[in-house]
């Protein structure tokens, strides 16, 4: 057997919500060599590990023959002997009803060094996405978390229902299976029939669904619901909070899942706005930014003495120019005597961000707006403008700025590619129709898309994506590019933004709330 070399880290995944993953977690998941998982991880936290490392699943699915413990624990000696950093990624807590504890002990007897990473527990987190505190003022001042499927090779259970019926919150663990049986128990050992309980299906993710009754009848309201595992069960008079409370599953873009097509290192924005709003995001980039391979952005950052304007048509580009300047050994501070022109506010934001501010700001996020307002500013007969900007945009800047009589240095700072790497699991999620929007926030990505998809399942599964998504396109011209590769836009935003995107989703998921999957949604 090889030398133990590397170590393992327990890490504790959080409920489902991939946002209630810790700063720690994250950061060991983006180093991470081999990453061992459980079913109950999201894809998009799986999202987070390197393209390079490898992923091992030991899920195990109830009722069905998956890996055994003893199993696991072997996996993670073994993987400790070929990789430097394992991360053992686990749904909740690792010490919470986890089996991290006996993992902990398999590593410590093979010598193996490792490190806990405590994630928040679906015990409380479930409850509080539900709109349920566990303990409240005036209400209870105690709560208990306990099993509700034990051992099935005991011969009576270890649980003192008697104790249970006088804490003021009790929360069952996978409490589904025997949900009748345990709410039965707490009444038999004095608990009343009418105390409020609940049971929190999928909690913190966007399946999330939650039914309220008492110890009396949640049993019959949670068979005719057809509540399954993953639950938490929540009994105790702060159940009845959530009336009061409940604030997640009323969220506008609650249950909708939106693929977000950005190049990784924009998506961010993007993702972290719609899940604001209670999206379940997929992040598939069909596109990366990359510098050109040209000596002429250098060139032009050395002599923008020479310009009276330079112009900025996507964020990308002050990015792309800034690092730059960088490159050359310059700053913001070369850029002083010049004036500089966005295309939008969102460009405008991100000079901003880079200490520029932009004396002028098209009204319109494209090309035909910004080309106006320039226009508009003066800028013509013997007007020197440095153009920044992508190399496969449009001609319609250039060319208008030229015939107005201005000299024009159009250089290209960056180029969009196809990802030499594409995430499986969301290519899979659009193919199979489990995605209700798509996001296309450029006609790069609306293209780049169609080439995935295409070259990932050939013509018949891009007519597979054709006929069954959504597309919202962030302004004409990604529109157009989407139509041009058959893909129904079904809106438009009118303000060619991503907070206009996001207020444009919101407003048809607002006036579409009860669309079904795959119809046509208009």
């Amino acid at each position: 057997m090889a030398q133990p070399c590397g170590r393992v880290y327990l890490v504790g995944a959080g409920p489902g919500d991939p946002g209630l993953l810790t700063l720690r977690g994250a950061e060991l998941l983006a180093r991470a060599d081999v990453v061992v998982y459980d079913r109950l991880v999201p894809a998009e936290m799986l999202a987070m590990v390197r393209p390079q490392a490898r992923r091992l699943f030991v899920g195990k699915t109830p009722g069905r023959p998956g890996t055994s413990q003893d199993e696991i624990n072997a996996i993670l000696v073994r993987e400790a002997g070929r990789a430097a950093v394992v991360v053992r990624l686990k749904g909740g807590d690792p010490f919470v009803f986890g089996r991290g504890g006996e993992e902990a002990i398999a590593l410590k007897q093979a010598g193996i060094p490792f490190d806990i990473v405590p994630g928040i527990t679906a015990g409380i987190a479930g409850p509080a996405y539900a709109g349920i505190p566990v303990t409240h003022r005036g209400m209870t001042s105690d709560v208990v978390f306990v099993t509700g499927n034990e051992d099935p090779a005991k011969a009576e259970t270890d649980l003192d229902y008697d104790a249970l019926a006088r804490i003021g919150t009790v929360v069952f663990y996978m409490g589904v299976a025997h949900l009748r049986e345990n709410l039965a128990r707490l009444v038999a050992a004095g608990r009343s029939p009418r105390t409020p309980a609940a049971i929190v299906q999928w909690a913190t993710t966007s399946r999330q669904r939650t039914v309220v009754g008492d110890l009396g009848t949640l049993a019959d309201l949670a068979e005719a619901a057809d509540m399954a595992a993953p639950c938490i069960v929540v009994v105790g008079d702060v159940a009845a909070l959530r009336e009061q409370i409940a604030w997640r599953e009323t969220q506008p873009l609650f249950g909708r899942t939106i693929l977000v097509t950005r190049s990784r290192r924009q998506a961010s924005e993007l993702t972290a706005a719609l899940r604001d709003l209670g999206a379940r995001v997929i992040e598939l980039p069909t596109i990366e930014i990359r510098p050109v391979e040209s000596s002429e952005p250098a060139e032009a950052a050395r002599r923008l003495d020479q310009f009276q304007w330079i112009v900025f048509t996507s964020p990308n580009g002050v990015v792309e120019f800034t690092a730059c300047l960088s490159r050359c050994g310059l700053d913001v501070r070369a850029l002083a005597p010049v004036k500089i022109a966005a295309i939008g506010p969102g460009t405008a934001r991100h000079l901003a961000d880079a200490g520029l501010r932009a004396d002028l700001v098209a009204e319109r996020a494209i090309a035909e707006s910004l080309a106006d307002a320039l226009l508009a500013a003066g800028v013509g007969q013997g007007s020197r403008v440095l153009l920044t900007r992508a190399e496969e945009a449009r001609d319609v800047l250039p060319e208008r700025l030229r015939a107005a009589g201005a000299d024009v240095a159009d250089v290209a700072v960056y180029r969009t590619v196809v990802p030499e790497h594409v995430d499986a699991d969301a290519l899979a999620a659009l193919a199979d129709g489990d995605v209700d929007l798509v996001t296309l926030t450029s006609s790069s990505t609306a293209r780049h898309l169609a080439e995935v998809v295409r070259a990932h399942g050939g013509d018949a599964l891009l007519d597979r994506v054709r006929a069954s998504a959504r597309f919202f396109a962030i302004g004409p011209i990604t529109a157009r590019t989407a139509a041009e590769f058959g893909l129904r836009v079904v809106v438009e935003s009118p303000v060619h933004t991503i907070d206009g995107l996001v207020e444009a989703i919101r407003r048809w998921a607002e006036a579409n709330p009860h669309f079904p999957a795959n119809s046509d949604g208009r």
